[in-house]
């Protein structure tokens, strides 16, 4: 696995796949079996990675435990982003859960402790909670940094305005958004704003909830078998992406799911890869192998794309292009 830099503002050689880490444990009812857990996390080191991705409420907690067990030994090798907002307990009280320096100040205490480590790489808020004010969510970051707690700072699941807002006034490094061949509504701001301030952008859901392997078709389940809006799971749009997808694996000798992936890693972003099994995790590795063709990205850019609305269009009718 190649490392690349993570953003333009940082110097931090990142592994160009991000190991998920929702799967991992038992503490929501569902996830990885105990036994494939430790095969997952030492087969991803082993193919040279160094990223791993978790968060508070991921398994109530569980999970960064079990990542902070597996890099004990070896603290100084990894990258750990983590996050906030929702809290590690089932039913958070309104004071332990948000983005406000309260929630903050909790969260960040007990993700290191679960984590076994005095310092988070990548520290960032889940979501937006819509009410803690920006300047809030900025300076309480900037100050877990100026602590020595947190590293580089980031943000999940923000508008692109808010992300810039935030970016305008500290030193953001990551933003974190879900983006696929099936959704690319990011394309519309937030990939273009990540651009323009340089920052590591990490792409999660790449295969969308398994969609795009193609296994729903064939009548496996997964994710999303109860939980997709009825028809998405081969809409018309869905149904394209998935045909090509399989047309393209053709020619590459691949899977549809590893084609997924490699167009993903054709954007400048640092995939994140879940995992329940280690099979999983085998397949996934295997999408680092293969190099599309300049006309097969084109042709999944093209089946795949979004309308960019306004003000995007109707700007496209009046710039010049020199």
């Amino acid at each position: 696995m190649k490392n690349k830099l993570f953003g333009t503002h940082t110097g931090l050689p990142a592994s160009e796949l991000i190991l998920g880490a929702a799967s991992l444990g038992g503490g929501r009812g569902y996830g990885a079996a105990t036994e494939e857990i430790p095969k997952i996390l030492a087969a991803y080191a082993e193919a040279g990675g160094n990223f791993i991705d978790v968060a508070d409420q991921y398994q109530l907690g569980e999970a960064e435990e079990i990542v902070g067990e597996f890099i004990d030994p070896q603290r100084h090798n990894f990258i750990i982003c983590t996050k906030y907002t929702r809290s590690s307990e089932v039913n958070p009280m309104p004071a332990n859960a948000g983005n406000h320096r309260k929630a903050m100040r909790q969260a960040v205490e007990g993700s290191l402790k679960r984590l076994k480590t005095d310092y988070i790489d990548i520290y960032m808020p889940h979501f937006d909670d819509g009410s803690t004010p920006l300047e809030e969510i900025a300076r309480g970051l900037e100050d877990l940094v100026k602590a020595g707690k947190v590293l580089y700072i980031g943000l999940a699941n923000f508008p692109a305005w808010k992300v810039a807002a935030i970016a305008s006034t500290i030193p953001l490094a990551a933003l974190q958004i879900e983006y696929n061949l099936a959704q690319r509504t990011a394309d519309r701001e937030l990939m273009s704003m990540a651009g323009h301030f340089g920052l590591g952008t990490m792409l999660y859901s790449p295969l969308a909830g398994g969609l795009l392997t193609g296994k729903y078709r064939k009548g496996s389940s997964g994710r999303l078998t109860n939980s997709a809006p009825e028809g998405y799971l081969e809409d018309a749009d869905t149904k394209a992406i998935i045909d090509e997808l399989e047309i393209i694996a053709a020619e590459v000798e691949a899977t549809p799911g590893q084609v997924a992936l490699a167009w993903a890693l054709t954007k400048n972003a640092f995939p994140i890869i879940g995992v329940r099994t280690l099979s999983h995790l085998t397949e996934s590795l295997k999408s680092l192998n293969i190099q599309l063709a300049a006309d097969q990205i084109a042709r999944l850019d093209k089946i795949s794309a979004v309308t960019m609305g306004y003000p995007h269009d109707i700007l496209k009718t009046v710039q010049k292009t020199y």
